[in-house]
């Protein structure tokens, strides 16, 4: 007798039965629409790259974690880690059929070969907004606005962006004489809030340059909080230490002064502690949590990049754009029980008692008078249907007996309220639970 395989799933992935997939696919209608309204236009990228694309753009650190394996004409090919390398390869492909600016919008899975905890899976949705092809500050502002926006129409009410610019990183490491050392200093600060303070002490001592009192500096920078005119305030001081610094501090003054009229201030704050350490970024950066759960981590991250093709074509072209993190996001709203309540996409259970032919005649008429229906597929006990109706969390349930079929009508019970109307009209029993 052959061995039967033992089913599990491999670390780090998940399956989704269909309460989470459905309350998933909710979120994605509202973060579709939400996009589409600000004139995000969608596009499709393959999850199979050339790994040499994947590597070379997503810099040494995400090269320690793609997945990659030769395919069968013998090409090293590799699972995608993001959504915005392949847009740089999408661009420079399609760049004069798109026409600049362009703004799309782009929702896939995503693959990273890291160590998988709460929230955080090795195969994760992404759902990307970009606007290519423009250096104006109005784009930045867009994207978090957009930010907003998506957050704002999924329901959720208790958030903050946080806003940093990585030209003030780059300036403040040029004056501690560390501007060789910016991308390795920035993947150690981006790891403060998983490890603390005193570890990433310790680390900058071990593989930087740095000296004691230019940690300290850095620290002691990073960890500047306020309200945001205090350290806009404090930070005109830095100003006068070089031309990166200055840049990068009058961008933010920029963004903020264009947010102040689009965003209720509680919704973002200056933190220059955020540093994304993935190497492609060049000026503002963005962090989103959950004030509720902060251990969670950003369920929207993004920023500039003003050398998104530099791999691909000597043509500079300018992006700015961001990723929410849509399995993260999940796992916070169900935590914080804020998931769509629905636990199916049809608004009622047709249950047949005597004909088939009739009870999906019955169905086929209620989709056509706009209601969402299931037809169980049998007839048998009604005990059996109404229980497979309470399981599924149905609030409506139409019944079809001889009775209804010989006057061409049917009978509609509530299953909150256990409330039955007898041998009704079709169209009075949609408006009835179309007002619910």
């Amino acid at each position: 007798m052959t061995p039967k395989i033992t089913p599990k799933t491999l670390s780090g992935f998940k399956d989704r039965l269909p309460k989470e997939a459905y309350a998933k696919s909710l979120m994605l209608k509202s973060l579709v629409s939400t996009f589409e309204k600000f004139g995000f236009s969608p596009i499709e990228t393959p999850h199979l790259e050339y790994a040499t694309i994947l590597r070379k753009q997503g810099g040494d650190e995400i090269a320690k974690e793609i997945y990659h394996f030769l395919d069968h004409g013998g090409r090293e090919v590799a699972l995608r880690f993001d959504l915005t390398v392949p847009l740089a390869r999408f661009i420079s492909q399609y760049k004069n059929e798109l026409g600049l600016p362009f703004k799309r919008y782009s929702i896939g899975n995503v693959f990273r070969g890291e160590r998988s905890q709460k929230g955080r899976y090795r195969e994760f949705t992404q759902c990307d907004f970009d606007f290519i092809g423009t250096q104006g500050i109005g784009s930045d502002a867009e994207i978090v606005q957009l930010i907003y926006q998506s957050l704002w129409d999924l329901g959720i009410r208790d958030f903050v962006i946080h806003l940093n610019n990585r030209k003030i990183f780059n300036g403040l490491c040029e004056s501690l004489n560390a501007k060789n050392e910016v991308v390795e200093i920035l993947r150690i600060i981006d790891k403060i809030d998983k490890i603390g303070k005193e570890a990433i002490y310790q680390e900058l001592s071990e593989k930087t340059s740095l000296q004691s009192e230019q940690i300290q500096t850095l620290l002691d920078f990073i960890n500047l909080k306020s309200d945001t005119p205090k350290i806009l305030a404090k930070l005109q001081t830095y100003k006068t230490l070089n031309t990166t610094l200055k840049q990068g501090i009058e961008e933010l003054e920029e963004l903020l002064d264009l947010l102040q009229n689009l965003i209720p201030p509680q919704f973002y704050q200056i933190n220059l502690s955020i540093a994304r350490g993935l190497g492609y970024y060049t000026g503002i950066i963005y962090e989103t949590t959950l004030t509720q759960i902060p251990t969670l981590g950003s369920v929207c991250s993004g920023g500039r990049y003003d050398n998104l093709t530099q791999n691909f074509s000597s043509e500079k072209m300018s992006g700015v754009g961001a990723s929410i993190g849509l399995d993260r996001l999940l796992a916070g709203l169900e935590e914080l029980n804020l998931l769509k309540a629905q636990k199916t996409p049809a608004n009622l259970l047709v249950i047949p008692l005597h004909s088939l032919k009739y009870t999906y005649e019955v169905g086929m008429k209620l989709r056509d008078l706009g209601l969402r229906v299931e037809v169980y597929p049998e007839i048998t006990k009604p005990k059996k249907s109404f229980q497979y109706a309470n399981n599924k969390g149905y609030e409506w349930v139409v019944i079809v007996g001889e009775e209804e079929e010989k006057t061409q009508k049917i009978s509609l019970k509530n299953m909150e309220s256990g409330l039955q109307e007898n041998l009704i009209d079709l169209e009075v029993a949609a408006q009835k639970i179309s007002k619910f």
